[in-house]
């Protein structure tokens, strides 16, 4: 009883991770927390490309010239 009393309280937080993957999984919520995701990295890139306009088309030209 001890040694399972040790392995709990070493590994909690990686049981409780699992668990609530597990959670994630089975309520399919990991497709919203996708669809959450990309579009706050979509606001980000287009607040990035808005403040960066000039140096985002010189990157642009860049790549495409390299190709």
């Amino acid at each position: 009883m001890d040694g399972f009393k040790n392995f709990v309280s070493e590994y909690r937080g990686a049981i409780i991770g699992g668990i609530i993957a597990i959670i994630i999984l089975c309520t399919r919520l990991y497709e919203l927390i996708i669809g959450i995701l990309l579009v706050i990295v979509g606001v980000f890139l287009g607040n990035y490309v808005q403040r960066n306009k000039d140096d985002v088309k010189e990157k642009i030209k860049n790549f495409i010239d390299r190709i």
